[in-house]
Formats: C-alpha cells, sequence, structure tokens
C-alpha cells in the first residue's frame, strides 16, 4: 500500500519541521521516531520528548485508505537528503517496515505500532487565543535566547520569561551573570500572562518561526503553552518557578554613558578574546575622556591591547568582563550603534540600543 506520493523536498521540509525536538539518546526507542498518521489526502507528522510536542501536516498523492505508524525520524530524514531534491519519492507500508522508493533506490525502515507513540497530554483548559507576527516574536527571542542557563539548577533560569500585557509583549532571559529584555507594542490586546517557556521550546520555536507577518497563535493553560504557525502545532510543557524581579536587576541612572560603532566594539573584544584564559575569558575595559582600552591576558603572559576612539566626556573607569557576555550581546544585535551606561568598576554595565527603546541587557562585572 503506497501511504504517500510527492516530490522528495516537499516530505523532507514536513520532516525537517517536527524533527528538532528529537533527541539522539533515548530512554523510549520509540521517542527517536516519527509518527506518521493518514487520512485521505492529509498526512500529519508529529514528534515527542513527553514535554514538547510538534505537528505539521500536509497534502500528499497516495491511497484513500487511513494509515498509521512510526519510523526512525532521523533514518528517514538522513535517506531523503541523499536523494536528488527534484526525484518524486513514495513511501509504502507492510507487516512492521515502511519502504521508502526514489528512482531506483530502494530503503526499508523498521516501524513500530502508532499506538504505542507517547503523545503528549493536552491541558483541557487553554485559555484564550490570542495572535502575533511571526517575525515580531522572532526577533524577540533573537534578542534574547543566548542570556538563558543551561542545565542551572536553578531550572526557572533554563528558560526565558513570556510577559503580555496589553499590548505590550516582553521577553527576558537570564543566567545570573547577565541579563537581556526585549520588548514590542503590538496592534492587538493581550490577555495578562506570565510563563516561562522552556529552553529547548525557545531554541525550536526561534527555528520554526518565520520571518513575516503572519501570526503565530498563542494559548496558555497552568502548565502548557500551544502555539499554531504556518501548518505547524507545537504544544510544550511549561517551566515551574518564580522568575527573578528583572526590573531590580536593570541598573537605573548610571551616571556614565557613551555610544558607540557596535561593529568596531564587537570586533575589538573578539580579537582580545583570543589571548584570554579558558577559565575565565576576562577583559578589561578602560573608560576615559576620548578613549576606550581594551586588554585581556592569560597564564602565560600572552596579552592583547586594543584602543577605540569615543565621544564620551565621563568618568574614568576600569571595569573588568568576560568576554563572552559582551560578544554574545553584540553579535545578536544588527544596529550599527550601542550605548553602554556604567556606574563604577563594581556595578552592573548596561547596553541599549539608540533607536530601539524595548532592548536591555546587564551584564555584572567580573574582578580580572
Amino acid at each position: 500500500m503506497i501511504v504517500l506520493k510527492a516530490p522528495q523536498e516537499k516530505v523532507l521540509g514536513a520532516l525537517q519541521a517536527v524533527s528538532g525536538i528529537v533527541e539522539r539518546r533515548h530512554t523510549l526507542p520509540i521517542l527517536a521516531n516519527v509518527l506518521i498518521r493518514k487520512t485521505g489526502p492529509q498526512v500529519e507528522f508529529t514528534t515527542s520528548d513527553l514535554e514538547i510536542q510538534v505537528r505539521t501536516t500536509a497534502e500528499f498523492e497516495g491511497d484513500a485508505a487511513s494509515f498509521n505508524t512510526s519510523v526512525g525520524a532521523r533514518k528517514l530524514i538522513d535517506i531523503l537528503k541523499s536523494l536528488p531534491a527534484d526525484q518524486t519519492v513514495s513511501l509504502s507500508a507492510a507487516q512492521n517496515k515502511l519502504t521508502l522508493q526514489g528512482g531506483k533506490s530502494r530503503f526499508t525502515l523498521q516501524t513500530l505500532p502508532a499506538e504505542d507513540f507517547p503523545l503528549v497530554q493536552e491541558a483541557a483548559d487553554f485559555g484564550p487565543a490570542f495572535g502575533v507576527p511571526q517575525k515580531t516574536l522572532k526577533s524577540l527571542i533573537g534578542q534574547v535566547h543566548f542570556a538563558m542557563a543551561v542545565h542551572d539548577i536553578r531550572y526557572y533560569l533554563n528558560g526565558i520569561l513570556f510577559v503580555a500585557e496589553g499590548q505590550q509583549l516582553t521577553l527576558v532571559a537570564t543566567d545570573g551573570h547577565r541579563l537581556a529584555l526585549a520588548s514590542a507594542t503590538l496592534e492587538v490586546e493581550m490577555p495578562r500572562q506570565e510563563v516561562i517557556l522552556p529552553r529547548k521550546t525557545v531554541l525550536e520555536l526561534q527555528r520554526l518561526l518565520k520571518d513575516e507577518d503572519t501570526p503565530i497563535e498563542m494559548r496558555f493553560a497552568g502548565n502548557q503553552a500551544k502555539f499554531s504557525f504556518s501548518g505547524m502545532e507545537f504544544v510544550t510543557k511549561l517551566v515551574e518557578g518564580k522568575f527573578p524581579d528583572y526590573n531590580r536587576v536593570i541598573p537605573k541612572n548610571h551616571r556614565n554613558s557613551v555610544i558607540l560603532g557596535r561593529a568596531p566594539l564587537l570586533a575589538s573584544l573578539q580579537r582580545a578574546a583570543i589571548l584570554t584564559s579558558e577559565k575565565f575569558k576576562g577583559v578589561r575595559l578602560n573608560i576615559e575622556p576620548g578613549l576606550l582600552r581594551i586588554a585581556s591576558s592569560n597564564a602565560e603572559q600572552e596579552e592583547a591591547k586594543e584602543e577605540l576612539e569615543i565621544d564620551y566626556g565621563g568618568d574614568t573607569i576600569e571595569i573588568g568582563f568576560n568576554v563572552t557576555y559582551l560578544v554574545d550581546a553584540l553579535a545578536n544585535m544588527s544596529q550599527d550603534m550601542v550605548q553602554v551606561e556604567l556606574q563604577d568598576a563594581n556595578s552592573s554595565a548596561l547596553l541599549t540600543i539608540p533607536e530601539q527603546a524595548g532592548f536591555k541587557y546587564v551584564v555584572m562585572p567580573m574582578r580580572i
């Protein structure tokens, strides 16, 4: 029985859309699989890791009969990638096997029963739906995602705080050493929401969202979020816990401020980073009227020195930072200029973008 027949790129596209959450190592072998469900010409592809579930639906040619199975997602993708993009491929199923045929190539894969596939139990009480342009959410995630913690025991830091209220949508990420905040004003009124999206969900949304105005529809329940966009449905568990009060972390009224070119500053920091020690990644910034000096050194007593002329008339300050934290922020901006606000050698620095009021990046100093 031919389950579906379509150009290689169409089948591959549907599979790649859902396969980002498939882990390479599993306690349950079936979690390495993609669930394929066919009803008439409609074919659903679903993946799950027990906390996140991604589903996309596409129309394909094939037998009119209904059909359900699950098959190794990575193997299927690797096979499809190895075939020419314009080639028509067909999938057919019989007795715990799925056969993929393209031209003179034929592959037979082991399947597992569809009824054994562990679908995420969806909440019964999702709140009202509201839509946000995909490119707005993609942009906000892009401005803050790098500041999320990775495997922190304070599990609420391993994700992004998502705050919607009125027409304001704000995303915040912090790992305890730095904090990134980005907000946008929307044309729609949103119900008050404050949830923490897991790190894996955030990175997957960033990968899947398109740079266009078509909306992503969102709904929230007590411990789940549901996103629908571009033929995709995305259900994720939320992170429980209390996110830090980010407003208290953002410095107010720093008396020293300088606006400088983002690209020259980024390039200087990247060069200085080459000679930082592996463990501490520390750079010294010496700021004085008209001049910014950047210096780094390591255990082998090698050193790098950079100088940038700046339009600055404030206090002379020498302050140390983890260079990675500065580079991450600057590399994820696209604007020409960045504003740096400082108080003294012991206070956090605030980076903002002059023409974009909604972005704030706070980085704590380090002793060097």
